[in-house]
């Protein structure tokens, strides 16, 4: 487990409501579409992060987390787990709170090093199932 129950709950509810969604695009068949669906119902403000920088769920997309022209709280991060060390450095040089890494997402080295910049950070969980666990 890459996340105990308090660090999880942290970082849904005290690190922010700006959650940066690296992987997001209008594809509505990917994972990323529905569970920043989620997110919104439950008062996060979803940027999508995806080469295309598609605008998705009405909110502008942007090529790369260093793109965004404000802060990020969170970023959440779908894409293959080879990838996904470096999006953790660059949540690290932006300056989020938090970093999460989806299902079957898992780089050890990559939250060592987040954990140690102090940032929050979960490996292999979907923030769709657990914020609606908080009550």
């Amino acid at each position: 487990m890459y996340g105990d129950a308090a660090t999880v709950r942290k970082i849904l509810t005290e690190s922010g409501d700006t959650w940066a969604v690296v992987g997001l695009s209008q594809n509505r068949q990917r994972a990323a579409y529905r569970v920043a669906e989620v997110l919104q119902r439950y008062g996060k403000k979803v940027v999508p992060v995806h080469p295309k920088a598609e605008t998705v769920h009405g909110e502008p997309g942007y090529a790369s987390l260093a793109d965004i022209p404000f802060e990020v709280d969170v970023v959440d991060v779908f894409v293959n787990g080879d990838l996904a060390g470096a999006i953790a450095d660059e949540a690290v040089a932006k300056g989020a709170r938090a970093v999460w890494f989806q299902l079957d997402v898992i780089d050890e080295a990559a939250y060592d090093r987040a954990r140690a910049a102090g940032l929050d950070m979960v490996m292999d969980r979907c923030p769709a199932i657990e914020i609606p666990r908080l009550g």
